[in-house]
């Protein structure tokens, strides 16, 4: 089965589109129809199929999650043990769980069948920057 990986610098908390990266590690492996699997290898990001027209809605998104999982240092998260790695640690671990770490998305004639508004976004949950490993994993069908 045909497989890529590849990297996506963040620049902290925030929502990073990756749609063109898949794409055209698509292409390079040669795929037609199929099943394209997305992973990401980290568990304190997340990756989303969202709309990438309008830039409101990825800053609405960061704001939701950071509203429901504030930082473990904000006087609603007194309940959590891990703390070791800083106040945002915790709190990415919980939005990780809550959305997802890996995507199928169908194949056409080599396309990723997303809809108009669509993109591929990694959702990092840290404050500070880090690279992120990303691996694509195509299934013909």
């Amino acid at each position: 089965m045909p497989r890529q990986q590849f990297q996506i610098e963040t620049g902290g908390q925030g929502l990073y589109e990756f749609t063109d990266a898949a794409a055209d590690a698509l292409s390079d492996m040669g795929a037609e129809d199929g099943l394209l699997t997305v992973f990401t290898r980290h568990t304190s990001c997340s990756l989303l199929i969202q709309e990438n027209a309008d830039p409101d809605v990825v800053r609405d998104l960061r704001e939701f999650f950071h509203r429901i999982v504030p930082p473990s240092d904000d006087a609603s998260m007194g309940w959590v043990r891990h703390r070791s790695e800083g106040p945002d640690d915790m709190p990415a671990h919980i939005k990780a769980a809550l959305t997802a770490v890996s995507l199928s998305i169908p194949v056409d004639k080599g396309r990723m069948m997303l809809g108009t508004w669509q993109g591929l976004y990694l959702f990092e949950h840290r404050d500070r920057p880090h690279r992120r490993q990303i691996v694509l994993q195509f299934l013909p069908g």
